[in-house]
């Protein structure tokens, strides 16, 4: 699978993770989401002809998660090849929709390419709909 190496966005994603599983350790019903927004900047013009940049989001992707009760042995081979299945459907899934025509018909131009991202990406977590910060 295809993967990059940069120890920014592993930062960022590893702290993202650590805040998801702090806000669902206390809480009674354990779900939670991580949301991961692309956006692009554009200028904007304000009524007094100042221009400043604003983000506008142009794709988001919102990973859904649950932590369930422990299962006997006998039921965790199952749970563990269907949770396979269905993370490696979901990742196949964003693949082919950002490799398709219609999917790169909506990714901006890239007018920077330092980084390992032209665009600004932030990652929020929200634990039974509540954004936790940290």
């Amino acid at each position: 699978m295809p993967g990059v190496d940069d120890q920014e966005i592993k930062f960022l994603v590893d702290q993202k993770v650590d805040l998801f599983w702090k806000g669902i350790e206390g809480g009674a019903k354990k779900r939670g989401e991580i949301i991961v927004t692309f956006s692009e900047k554009r200028q904007k013009k304000s009524w007094l002809g100042l221009i400043s940049e604003e983000e506008v989001p142009w794709e988001q992707w919102i990973v859904k998660a649950e932590i369930r009760h422990p299962i006997p042995d006998k039921e965790r081979q199952k749970f563990d090849s269907d949770l396979s299945a269905a993370l490696t459907k979901s990742l196949q899934s964003m693949l082919t929709h950002t490799s398709s025509e219609r999917g790169r018909s909506v990714v901006p131009l890239i007018s920077n390419a330092q980084g390992i991202s032209p665009f600004p990406v932030k990652l929020a977590v929200r634990v039974n709909g509540v954004e936790v910060s940290g």
